[in-house]
């Protein structure tokens, strides 16, 4: 009997030490997987972050790029939110992303709702002419648009030329049009990207949901409300981190269409940075603006991504 529990404690003790003997190795191999991304890792730092940390370290001073720098301390930031030109750039980048984001990901979810229910032959040819504007270069794009939105451009004949002359107006030109116009290529560009994450992730919700949704008398709207919807949770998170980067980082389009103009109507925080450091020597009040979009867009990815966790 004892040499029985003898050999049963050491069969399990045996036992035991084999479970555990995995157990080193694998707290040394713990850090392995960082050698893979440190390369990536390294070229961030060198080319992300200390960039960053050396805009962040200009933003306390005065200095014009060339000549000596002055201690300015907290001054460019205030600056940023006194002077009214700064002031409406950030306050622009927030209107934008009601074209870059929310407008799309609305028009992708009912493009991806309705594309997933009626399965055309010609799907594969809408899908590229939705998702054609987003792999457009962004320059070329502001060019086609200002030449559309001219004052003899194809928008204001089309409106001449069905008797509506009198809405024809210089778009770009216009105090009150020029933002929406601009915003609206946005919109454009935007919808492509999010059509096509969103049609995606239809893909992956399981039909039995919507079988079952249907044996209990839900119609249309409500299987999109309450099986489509939440079941995008997270292909909408990824749309919006995308779109809404987008839209406080713009430069491209606002650059070659208006220059942030008239005036400062459609002026946002990329041009007025630029125009700061090459046109008004204000290398310091750049840098600090330049930081309060980083940390706002830092705390928007933050909310957002916390937002799409599955609950």
């Amino acid at each position: 009997m004892a040499d029985t529990l003898l050999r049963t404690e050491r069969s399990a003790a045996s036992a035991a030490a084999r479970r555990g003997a995995p157990a080193a190795p694998r707290r040394k191999g713990r850090f392995v997987p960082l050698l893979y991304v440190a390369p990536a890792l390294v070229f961030y730092a060198l080319f992300v972050i200390a960039p960053w940390l050396h805009s962040f370290w200009i933003s306390f001073w005065n200095w014009n790029g060339i000549g000596t720098a002055t201690w300015a301390g907290l001054s460019n930031y205030t600056a940023v939110f006194e002077e009214p030109a700064l002031r409406a750039a950030l306050t622009h980048a927030f209107g934008f992303i009601v074209f870059y984001t929310v407008v799309p990901v609305i028009l992708g979810l009912i493009l991806a709702a309705v594309t997933s229910a009626v399965p055309w032959r010609a799907m594969p040819v809408i899908r590229t002419i939705i998702f054609l504007p987003q792999i457009l270069p962004l320059v070329a794009v502001g060019v086609v648009w200002k030449w559309i939105y001219g004052e003899d451009g194809p928008l204001n004949q089309m409106l001449r030329a069905v008797g509506l002359g009198s809405l024809a107006r210089a778009w770009l030109g216009d105090f009150t049009y020029a933002f929406p116009a601009v915003g609206l290529i946005g919109t454009w560009v935007s919808t492509g990207l999010c059509f096509l994450l969103l049609l995606s992730g239809i893909g992956k919700i399981e039909p039995s949901l919507y079988e079952a949704a249907r044996l209990d008398g839900c119609g249309r709207l409500r299987e999109f409300w309450h099986i489509t919807v939440p079941g995008l949770r997270k292909e909408i998170g990824v749309a919006c981190n995308v779109t809404v980067i987008s839209a406080l980082a713009g430069f491209d389009v606002v650059y070659v269409m208006t220059g942030g103009g008239p005036g400062y109507s459609t002026m946002v925080p990329g041009v007025q940075v630029y125009q700061l450091v090459f046109t008004a020597g204000r290398v310091g009040t750049a840098c600090a603006l330049a930081t309060v979009l980083s940390l706002i867009t830092c705390a928007a990815m933050y909310g957002l991504n916390r937002l799409s966790r599955e609950r």
